[in-house]
């Protein structure tokens, strides 16, 4: 944002502008859930009953610490309780952190955080998989 000749302010901005909530079913939560991209807002507004997190890099924040902590932040202010399921595709030094620091506070806020057990055999590769009904 500009004040003038010369003089400039940098403004941070949220990735979603505030508004009334959208009710989705799955919701990927974008860019390797960085940081840069999704905050408390974007909890607040984009509501899911599974939210997918993805991201492998711990040099590059992904997943970051603060978007999950911007899940339960923006969860805390919903008007109802419903059940989320987190569904982490890969299994990060982050998100086990995450997980045993703030169990607690999930279980208050009906979170439960998926830990895929079935592996998909396809040709000459495998993954794990998780099976979700909507």
């Amino acid at each position: 944002i500009s004040k003038g000749p010369g003089n400039t302010k940098a403004v941070k901005a949220t990735a979603v502008p505030p508004g009334p909530p959208v009710y989705l079913d799955l919701v990927y939560i974008p860019n390797h859930s960085n940081s840069k991209n999704v905050d408390v807002e974007f909890f607040k507004r984009v509501r899911s009953s599974y939210y997918v997190v993805s991201g492998n890099d711990s040099a590059a924040d992904e997943p970051s610490r603060a978007v999950l902590d911007s899940l339960l932040e923006g969860k805390a202010q919903w008007e109802s309780n419903m059940q989320v399921t987190l569904i982490p595709t890969h299994d990060s030094e982050v998100m086990r952190e995450w997980y045993q620091d703030t169990h607690e506070k999930q279980q208050d806020l009906n979170i439960m955080v998926l830990a895929s057990s079935s592996t998909v055999v396809m040709q000459d590769e495998s993954f794990p998989a998780c099976k979700i009904e909507l």
